[in-house]
């Protein structure tokens, strides 16, 4: 058993009795539950013709950070249960919350009344957030908060009282991903993701990244930033009055493919937003809570934006929740009376649900009872410290860390700058490969995740890099 003396509660809670499954699933075998798995459950993201060889393991329970599964066998998690868990699992505080919000009461609807939980977590997102964002829309997940922002800003310049305009176009980046809504595809950039829907989607503009991992052949990176930055500018400068919000994620691109942004970009962005009137959509779905180091991604460059999406890590992992927070001037477009029409007409059955705001709070506060960003700054450290020799391998094109936020990229040849055909699937191949050395990590392709929990203790970070290379040199033969 790993004992780690300045994580006491990881400690305790790895002493504990084994999570148990429940006795209604008693006797049933994990071949049986996978054979249930693959009839009836549609997985996301994933070649179901292919699922069922992997033999994919059933987590039947967790503790710590730690999924088990129903054989029993544990596996460390490496990429934040999808980059949303921030303390682990079984934490007292989060446990506490949602048991003692049960006693109360499980939901309510925002549809015409308050909730103690959602008006009590309003105010502590408020409280914390960058600066102006003071009102807070509830909703369901990261696509969800991203689909009402858009609304949102659209709206808000039909009936703004200074100069009402309609404004169809947004822009964002390309390699962008905020989520699988329509309204949210429409905006990203993934074609392997979202082409097939283009007959379904609105238009809208999408400039350059400016990541060094976008760089095409041939470029030199202090040309190609020129050109992200020229083309930033000259389109703001002629489309302005066309559009209705700039869309971005704060310094990474996640699903992208990790992309790390130049730095300043994001600061640049946001004067010219300002200069030329256009609302700026911060999607800090995945990078907020800690993620990226610190509470929220936007301030690292003193930026406040005027719409921000959040979802996530806010309830710590445990439950489906997201927020779309704006400032006053835009929500104030939306003030007057019933007859005028200008109410925001959008929302779901769960928004505000009492017990995933119950345990948003309770994350809130233990992120800082608990020092979760000062651990996240010292993993961030080790992060990039244990990543350092691997930029150096013959079968890593590039290494890329922001904060907890890593991406290897792996190749056929570093020296030669060839990469494998897609059909080999390499990257899924090394995630088999750490799944059996006790590991849970996810490709893009063929880059492999490593997004740890803010809070998870620094020594299974070292345990998580030592299985990404002995699996990385597994597949690709190095030794």
């Amino acid at each position: 058993m790993l004992c780690f003396p300045d994580f006491p509660d990881y400690n305790r809670l790895m002493m504990t009795s084994p999570p148990q499954t429940g006795s209604e699933t008693a006797g049933t075998t994990t071949a049986q539950w996978q054979a249930w798995d693959t009839a009836h459950v549609w997985h996301p993201f994933t070649p179901m013709s292919e699922y069922a060889a992997d033999g994919n393991p059933i987590i039947a329970a967790a503790e710590g950070f730690e999924l088990i599964d129903t054989d029993g066998r544990r596996y460390l998690d490496g990429v934040s249960n999808l980059w949303c868990n921030v303390h682990g699992h079984h934490v007292p505080e989060l446990d506490a919350a949602l048991k003692d919000q049960v006693d109360r009461v499980a939901h309510g609807t925002l549809l015409g009344m308050g909730q103690v939980e959602s008006v009590a977590l309003a105010r502590e997102l408020v409280t914390v957030a960058p600066s102006g964002l003071n009102h807070v829309f509830y909703s369901d997940d990261g696509s969800t908060a991203i689909e009402a922002a858009l609304k949102i800003s659209f709206q808000y310049h039909l009936q703004r009282t200074d100069r009402p305009s309609r404004r169809p176009l947004f822009v964002g980046l390309q390699s962008a991903y905020h989520g699988d809504t329509v309204g949210a595809v429409s905006i990203g950039g993934i074609a392997r993701f979202h082409g097939a829907y283009e007959p379904l989607l609105f238009s809208s503009l999408r400039l350059p990244a400016p990541a060094y991992g976008a760089i095409p052949r041939g470029v030199s990176a202090a040309d190609w930033f020129a050109f992200c930055h020229r083309e930033l500018e000259t389109t703001l400068r002629d489309r302005h009055k066309e559009i209705a919000a700039f869309v971005i994620e704060p310094l990474v691109q996640m699903a992208g493919g990790l992309l790390v942004h130049q730095a300043g970009y994001l600061a640049r962005v946001r004067e010219l937003t300002l200069a030329f009137d256009i609302p700026l959509i911060a999607d800090e779905v995945a990078v907020a809570f800690g993620r990226l180091g610190t509470l929220f991604a936007c301030p690292q460059e003193q930026v406040a934006p005027d719409l921000l999406c959040l979802s996530k890590g806010l309830t710590g992992g445990y439950l489906p929740l997201a927020a779309t927070m704006v400032t006053s001037p835009i929500y104030e477009a939306f003030l007057g009376r019933p007859e005028a029409g200008k109410t925001f007409y959008h929302g779901h059955t769960y928004t505000g649900n009492a017990l995933a705001c119950a345990v948003a709070r309770a994350s809130l506060k233990r992120i800082e009872t608990h020092a979760v960003l000062d651990n996240a700054a010292r993993l961030g450290a080790a992060l990039e410290r244990l990543l350092t020799p691997l930029r150096e391998h013959p079968h890593v094109g590039d290494v890329r860390v922001k904060g907890l936020v890593a991406g290897i990229e792996v190749v056929r040849d570093r020296a030669a700058e060839t990469t494998y055909a897609p059909a080999e699937r390499i990257g899924h191949r090394i995630v088999l490969a750490a799944r059996r050395r006790g590991v849970m990590l996810r490709p893009l392709g063929d880059l492999v995740e490593v997004i740890p929990a803010p809070a998870m203790p620094p020594q299974l970070l070292e345990r998580i890099i030592a299985v990404v290379v002995d699996s990385i040199d597994e597949v690709t033969q190095t030794r």
